[in-house]
């Protein structure tokens, strides 16, 4: 088996925002049962080619994109590097909207992201030396024909082409869709999240994720408490 491991923030376990996305996607990456139910007048049934991708990665807003451990690596040093970083790391508020991103739906950032988009690239530079090189196969599924120059510099230095100035958070709700199902979807998805959507919601931990073996969902792994002081802003 090839595990994969990701840097995700995902809320809390009982976080109201947690509770509508898991009804929404059909899944827990807790490990717990989701009852199906019908939203905004969609089935289970008639969600599902729509939540297919991200129901399979777990509700989460993407920090370090999935990777192979490096040679010399074990899973044990990965969590305790995690810890270390969080306990470093201040917490940060994060007010979301629901917004269409490029043909899919996600929850992003309703205000300043500087500070947000400051922890994602500490992250991805943080934790590289565990991430294993990219195999050519590896690669060719970034489809790295449709990547512009800054882009594809990225994936061959991070493995990922969506990082630092390219590095839009969110939080993925549905795939790809068409313009009559982008219009049914939001319809569906603002009042079910419209409550959930008020509650605070702050980055006060890491998490980390797991693939088991290819294709398999992600679950979550471990939580990382940030700890650290917030430094004040010089006047």
């Amino acid at each position: 088996m090839i595990m994969r491991y990701a840097i995700y923030f995902t809320p809390p376990a009982e976080h109201p925002l947690v509770l509508r996305a898991e009804e929404w996607l059909g899944r827990s990456a807790f490990g717990r049962n989701v009852l199906p139910t019908e939203i905004g007048g969609l089935t289970p049934a008639a969600r599902a080619e729509r939540v297919t991708d991200p129901a399979r990665y777990g509700f989460h807003g993407t920090l370090k994109a999935p990777f192979r451990l490096a040679e010399g690596s074990s899973e044990a040093d990965l969590i305790a590097a995690l810890d270390d970083f969080a306990a470093k790391t201040p917490r940060l508020p994060l007010p979301l909207r629901l917004s269409a991103l490029d043909g899919f739906l996600a929850l992003t950032p309703a205000g300043d992201a500087a500070a947000l988009n400051g922890l994602a690239g500490a992250v991805v530079r943080g934790f590289d030396r565990f991430r294993a090189a990219m195999t050519p196969a590896e690669r060719a599924r970034r489809r790295p024909e449709r990547l512009d120059a800054v882009q594809l510099r990225h994936l061959d230095d991070w493995g990922y082409p969506y990082v630092f100035d390219a590095f839009r958070f969110h939080m993925t709700l549905t795939g790809r869709l068409d313009a009559p199902a982008t219009e049914e979807t939001l319809a569906a998805l603002a009042p079910h999240f419209a409550e959930a959507l008020t509650a605070d919601l702050v980055i006060d931990h890491l998490a980390l994720f797991r693939e088991p073996q290819p294709g398999a969902p992600f679950s979550c792994l471990h939580l990382a408490p940030l700890t650290g002081a917030v430094r004040p802003i010089p006047a």
